[in-house]
């Protein structure tokens, strides 16, 4: 059914306008809870017919992204929880489905402020995929291979802090943490010994778990409107133990996202990922993706100009 694709993603593109809104805010000023949800998918594909001088692969691809913010304030306390998920896939015909994105990211933090921009915090964070991730090369006869390198809860990290956090505007934050501690999680290791053969992703192998006590974990964030129908995501995660404390095993993750709206309903992202993890690799690792979808926003406030 080499039509099937095709078909489907143009009733898909028909479709969504009409049984969803592209954004909804419902402002409730009597609540100390602000609410945000964001909701995003985006299809590609590719046909051709047997006959195509141009060359091409038939292909069919999509990612899609949840965000999900709850942040409570009162006087000077405040709860913040977010939930960040990526996932990505495509289809190139001969090769099957393969992943492109993949991310879990939770975080929960409590805080009390001293003044306007300045006050402590106490925060838990988890980080993980979804699924299996491949390496694929090819073998002495030229057919290509995958092999397994990650999967969801290998590698996860849970990470525990309490410092100080610096807020000067609400699409800016910067915590500051002496104490952090960090759990890494690497499930059935002894399937991952072509990433490291003693210790994949940092743990050993036969063990499950590596403890990470005292560090020090930096985390800045910013989220806003750079223009009219224009929003930069950054965030930027650095992870410093104490114990082997040098340049080299300081790890590092830059998340970038930038998002235009096209109109209502379409919407374009480029993103990238830079991560620095010694445990994982001694080089940069590097992700970068683009997009053309649809995006679903609702909220219970309205942004603030800057």
């Amino acid at each position: 059914m080499p039509f099937f694709k095709p078909v489907l993603f143009i009733l898909f593109l028909i479709l969504c306008p009409v049984l969803t809104q592209a954004q909804i805010i419902r402002i409730d000023s009597t609540s100390n809870w602000k609410r945000s949800f964001r909701a995003g998918l985006n299809l590609n594909q590719a046909s051709f017919s047997s006959n195509w001088k141009a060359g091409g692969v038939n292909s069919f691809g999509f990612n899609a992204f949840l965000n999900i913010k709850g942040n409570y304030k009162k006087d000077r306390k405040s709860w913040s929880n977010e939930v960040d998920m990526l996932f990505g896939m495509v289809n190139n015909d001969g090769q099957g489905f393969r992943k492109t994105l993949d991310r879990i990211y939770l975080d929960t933090k409590y805080g009390f402020d001293f003044n306007e921009n300045w006050g402590w915090f106490t925060a838990l964070n988890f980080s993980s995929q979804f699924a299996e991730g491949f390496k694929y090369t090819k073998d002495a006869n030229g057919v290509e291979q995958g092999n397994l390198i990650s999967n969801f809860l290998a590698p996860a990290f849970v990470t525990g802090s309490i410092g100080f956090e610096y807020t000067p505007a609400e699409s800016f934050k910067l915590r500051l943490a002496p104490v952090a501690s960090r759990i890494t999680i690497v499930r059935n290791n002894e399937r991952y010994l072509t990433v490291d053969s003693i210790a994949p992703y940092g743990v050993e192998v036969g063990k499950t778990t590596r403890i990470e006590a005292l560090a020090f974990q930096l985390l800045a964030e910013y989220n806003n409107e750079i223009a009219e129908n224009l929003n930069l995501k950054f965030r930027y995660l650095l992870f410093a133990n104490y114990e082997t404390l040098e340049m080299r095993t300081i790890d590092h993750r830059v998340d970038i996202n930038l998002t235009a709206k096209v109109n209502k309903f379409v919407n374009v992202s480029l993103g990238g990922i830079l991560l620095y993890d010694f445990d994982q690799d001694s080089g940069v690792q590097l992700s970068q993706a683009f997009s053309l979808g649809f995006l679903y926003t609702f909220q219970n406030y309205k942004d603030k100009k800057k």
